[in-house]
């Protein structure tokens, strides 16, 4: 769909945003901010100051309105222009409430009628969950030094269930301001015996005796399984958090929960949710100091699949990601399709959980396709050092190129089944629908 543009006064103005319009706070900006930002912009919470009230963002306004248009702000990361634009808890702005900022600070910030302002969210307690979890489980508290080495270990607690059970929704998350400053990652595991555990190297795939639960890094949301997908948490297990720590100039107490929602008792679901870190590069990481260096990964999936989550993974000097499709084919050349791109902040680890009706369906064979890009000069304003080489390792300062991909399986009938009902939808939306209606 072509979207006709104004610009009045260096901005970019959409439909439904008139030239003529007055702005306010109150009936305008206020409800965009209490459903995008304030999550993390109020009192306790991560964020460097609060956008619940008036007064706490007005000395920020130009600043919120850089932020916005530059789409630093919120974090969502995906190219808008590229692959699949619908996903679940997608928090970032359309263009039309971009422009709705920018025109509220540059006519002057006005603060409007009281009576138009929204009711102030409510939250539970400084840091909210993005689910609602049946179950927290606290690690053990882990003291990080203020200068040293990075931390590499493993803490234990209990999972409070007396049944088996499967996972619906589950979310790593720091339980302090603190601790997000250092924690690098942390992987969690129900294992057996914790004395016949061991985990070695950054972001393991698996544990001997163990399932694999979750991953976090810096700013991951939590991660929500379609209805009928699930991954079976057993009684008598442990759960074991596999970290990585590192220090930032200060004492710091490392706290780290578990939350899980569970599927009713008894209910087992049709699919086995899997979660991996897949398209791993196929050769060392080599990037030369001053350098902007392209990584390429690979894996096949040997069976048809469903995917539910995209998520890149570099470290400080990652740039951007995509993920491709190769399809298989009997031809000779081959079919191909790049489903997302992402630019990559170090910060927001954000995994990007597809909407229902647009989760990738793939045939068995098709090839995951990882492009990773890392900025090891000048102009990375991250970079700790663009004079020095940089291979691939564990530390924060080394770098890694793949994606933690979320998906079940599918036998061939389904999704011949689930390829033909999502083809059928497409076809009634296109009938229905004069044209595309489009976010961005």
């Amino acid at each position: 769909m072509r979207v006709l543009r104004t610009l009045v006064a260096g901005v970019v103005l959409l439909p439904g945003v008139a030239a003529g319009q007055s702005v306010t706070f109150t009936k305008d900006v206020a409800p965009i901010l209490q459903r995008s930002c304030v999550a993390c912009h109020r009192p306790g919470e991560m964020a460097p100051m609060s956008l619940m009230t008036y007064e706490d963002v007005r000395p920020w306004a130009r600043s919120v309105k850089a932020r916005v248009v530059a789409r630093e702000m919120p974090p969502w990361h995906l190219d808008r222009h590229i692959g699949i634009q619908t996903f679940k808890d997608d928090p970032s702005l359309t263009d039309e409430e971009i422009n709705t900022i920018a025109k509220w600070v540059d006519s002057g910030a006005a603060r409007g009628n009281a009576a138009d302002m929204p009711p102030l969210r409510q939250f539970a307690n400084s840091i909210e969950w993005q689910i609602k979890p049946d179950i927290v489980i606290k690690y053990p508290v882990k003291i990080v030094p203020a200068a040293g080495p990075d931390l590499f270990g493993n803490l234990y607690a209990d999972i409070p269930i007396t049944k088996d059970r499967y996972i619906k929704a589950i979310q790593t998350r720091t339980a302090t301001a603190a601790s997000r400053k250092v924690v690098h990652h942390a992987l969690s595991y129900a294992v057996d015996d914790p004395d016949t555990i061991e985990v070695s190297g950054d972001d393991s795939q698996g544990v001997d005796g163990g399932q694999f639960l979750v991953e976090f890094a810096s700013g991951k949301n939590a991660e929500v399984y379609p209805d009928d997908a699930g991954v079976l948490l057993q009684v008598g297990k442990k759960a074991m958090v596999s970290y990585h720590l590192h220090s930032v100039g200060e004492e710091t107490k490392a706290e780290i929960e578990l939350g899980i929602t569970l599927h009713p008792e008894g209910y087992v679901p049709k699919h086995i949710r899997w979660s991996k870190q897949l398209a791993q590069p196929t050769a060392a990481i080599d990037i030369p100091a001053g350098t902007v260096a392209r990584i390429d990964g690979y894996t096949v999936l040997h069976k048809a699949a469903r995917l539910i989550a995209f998520q890149p993974h570099m470290h400080i000097r990652g740039k951007r990601q995509c993920l491709e499709l190769i399809y298989p084919t009997s031809g000779s050349s081959a079919r191909t399709e790049v489903v997302n791109c992402a630019n990559f902040n170090y910060n927001w680890h954000l995994t990007y959980n597809y909407a229902d009706t647009t989760q990738p369906l793939v045939p068995a064979g098709t090839i995951l396709h990882t492009i990773s890009w890392h900025d090891n000069s000048t102009a990375n304003k991250f970079n700790p050092d663009p004079r020095n080489w940089v291979g691939d390792g564990q530390r924060t300062i080394d770098e890694m190129g793949f994606a933690w991909i979320g998906w079940h399986d599918l036998t061939d009938e389904e999704y011949k089944a689930q390829l033909a009902e999502r083809k059928g939808l497409q076809q009634k939306a296109a009938t229905t629908t004069a044209q595309p209606q489009q976010r961005h």
